[in-house]
This record gives structure tokens, C-alpha cells and sequence, in this order.
């Protein structure tokens, strides 16, 4: 991979599935295997960034997310007030961008704090642009955005004839960031389960049975080398 003989993809998005089979494999309750996925995602986004991956999404809570056990989401959002404090060091540290995605207004106050502390820390960092999807559903993020075109279009500030993709793509949640080239899943399931459907439309699809915590960074070549091998064509002919 290091030789250059390998297109590397811009933008790399993953749907990190399989934690909860990981403990269950190892009789672990299904938190230690939340754990460590989060330590997976720590190592991938060093391993991408030294690929000449420049954006890296990873698809962490969903909206339907909310649905599990009340003890499995309190033991998420415990890990996830961990992970953003450790992560506004490791973004310095690293010299990495770090954006949210998705809806953090049902969020406690304290997770909504840390997360604009975060991406204001980071905005100006020129390494590795990474996108966290917290309290995300694809569904959702289009319907914010419609809304948000028909306040600007009975507020005049747009009309309706001035709408087209390039203005929708601007109220989503990824505005500025380029659609992913690849799309990895892991756990063996084969579903995009309301993960960015907009920004997927040209994205090459990897699924793999290796569960989240497992993956590292020979998986993520793997992905790659798959990549490499589509005769990537727009359009459909």
C-alpha cells in the first residue's frame, strides 16, 4: 500500500457494527465491547490519516439507537462523555478535524458543551478531517434540511426555483465535506441501516464479516485493494 501503486480513497465512511457480538464471543457484557470499539476507532483514524486518507465518517449512534435497553444507551452515552474529553486532546495532539453529525439537541447539556468545544478547538486543524454521526438517521438530516430551505424560501432569502442539489447538499449535515468513495461495513450485515443515503449515491460498498472491535488496519487495506478493483463509472452506463 505504501508503494503509491494504489489509488487511496478521499473520503472513507464506516458503519462500526458488530461490538455487541464481540463481548458475547468473549462473555463480556455488551458495554465492554462498546469499549472496545471505541479504542478500534482511535487506532483507524491514526491508520487512515498514514493510508492518504484525508476524510474519515464513522457511524456511531444512530436515531433508532435510542430503541435499545436504557442501561446499554446510559452505558453509550457514559463512554461517549469519555471519549469526546479524551478526543479534544487527541485532536490537538494529532492535528485532526473533528466534526459531529446529526441532531445533538436531545443530548444532555454537558455532551452538547463537549462537542462545540471540541469542533471549535479543531476547525483549524489541517490533518485528518474526521466526522463523528452521533444521534443520526439519513431520514432525519433530509427532513432538517427541508425544513430549513422552506424557512429561507417563506422568509425570502430564497425561492423556489433556486433550489437544486447543490443548495440541498448545503443544509446537510456534511456541507463542505466531499461524498465518501468508500463505504465499509463491518459484522458481515450488508445494509446502509439511514447511514448517509444522499451521500452515498456513487460510493463503492465493502462489507466484511470481521466485527468492529477486530478491525485494524491490514482489514482497512483490504478495503482499499477492494476499492482499487471497481471500474469506478458515473452515471449507471
Amino acid at each position: 500500500m505504501e508503494d503509491n501503486k494504489y489509488q487511496i480513497p478521499e473520503h472513507v465512511a464506516i458503519i462500526l457494527d458488530g461490538n455487541g457480538r464481540w463481548a458475547k464471543k468473549r462473555f463480556l457484557p455488551r458495554k465492554a465491547g462498546h469499549v472496545a470499539g471505541s479504542k478500534t476507532v482511535e487506532q483507524i483514524c491514526e491508520d487512515a490519516w498514514d493510508l492518504g486518507i484525508r476524510y474519515l465518517t464513522v457511524y456511531a449512534f444512530s436515531t433508532e439507537n435510542w430503541k435499545r435497553p436504557q442501561d446499554e444507551v446510559d452505558a453509550l452515552m457514559k463512554l461517549l462523555r469519555q471519549y469526546l474529553k479524551d478526543c479534544i486532546k487527541r485532536s490537538t495532539k494529532n492535528n485532526m478535524c473533528v466534526r459531529v453529525l446529526g441532531d445533538i439537541s436531545p443530548l444532555d447539556e454537558d455532551l452538547k458543551a463537549s462537542i462545540l468545544e471540541l469542533e471549535e478547538v479543531s476547525k483549524d486543524n489541517t490533518g485528518l478531517h474526521f466526522q463523528v454521526a452521533l444521534n443520526y438517521g439519513s431520514r432525519d438530516e433530509m427532513l432538517r434540511a427541508v425544513r430549513r430551505m422552506a424557512e429561507d424560501v417563506s422568509g425570502g432569502r430564497m425561492t423556489l426555483e433556486e433550489i437544486d442539489e447543490e443548495r440541498f447538499s448545503g443544509c446537510l449535515d456534511t456541507k463542505g465535506i466531499p461524498d465518501p468513495d468508500l463505504l465499509i461495513r463491518t459484522s458481515g450485515e450488508e445494509r446502509l441501516s439511514n447511514f448517509l443515503l444522499w451521500q452515498l449515491a456513487y460510493t463503492e460498498f465493502y462489507f466484511t464479516d470481521v466485527l468492529w472491535p477486530d478491525f485494524n488496519k491490514k482489514e482497512l487495506q483490504k478495503a482499499i485493494e477492494y476499492y482499487n478493483k471497481r471500474d469506478r463509472r458515473f452515471g449507471g452506463v
